[in-house]
């Protein structure tokens, strides 16, 4: 009696497992469909009104500004006609003091309470 209980589970599994492929290929199909008549409607209006559909217009500048930073972020990078650099010129360093003039910083007029003035002066 067990071994009949088990064949009949096995054919009900299997019935149930075909049963939802062919739900899912059905649900498939009709997304499929939906989805052509969609893009076949679209396609129909822009050559009824002469427009690009939205949709191509977007990706047109999508893929626009994907070539344009691919090829570097700055206009003029590398490799769009960069001239090469010439000689390198040494200059003559000169040196910076340390701190600021401290008759200067005296006469300038405080701020009060603000401690980020007094900082930055």
């Amino acid at each position: 009696m067990n071994e009949l209980f088990d064949f009949f589970g096995r054919v009900l599994r299997g019935v149930f497992k075909l049963a939802l492929g062919l739900a899912g290929l059905v649900f498939l199909l009709s997304l499929l469909a939906a989805t052509l008549v969609v893009v076949l409607g679209v396609s129909i209006w822009s050559l009824l009104t002469g427009r690009k559909p939205a949709p191509a217009v977007l990706f047109t500048r999508f893929r626009e500004s994907s070539q344009r930073y691919s090829q570097g972020a700055w206009p003029g990078g590398a490799g769009m006609g960069r001239r090469p650099m010439g000689d390198v010129v040494d200059v003559q360093a000169t040196e910076v003091p340390d701190a600021p003039d401290v008759k200067r910083a005296e006469s300038a007029p405080r701020s009060g309470p603000d401690t980020i003035a007094r900082v930055m002066r």
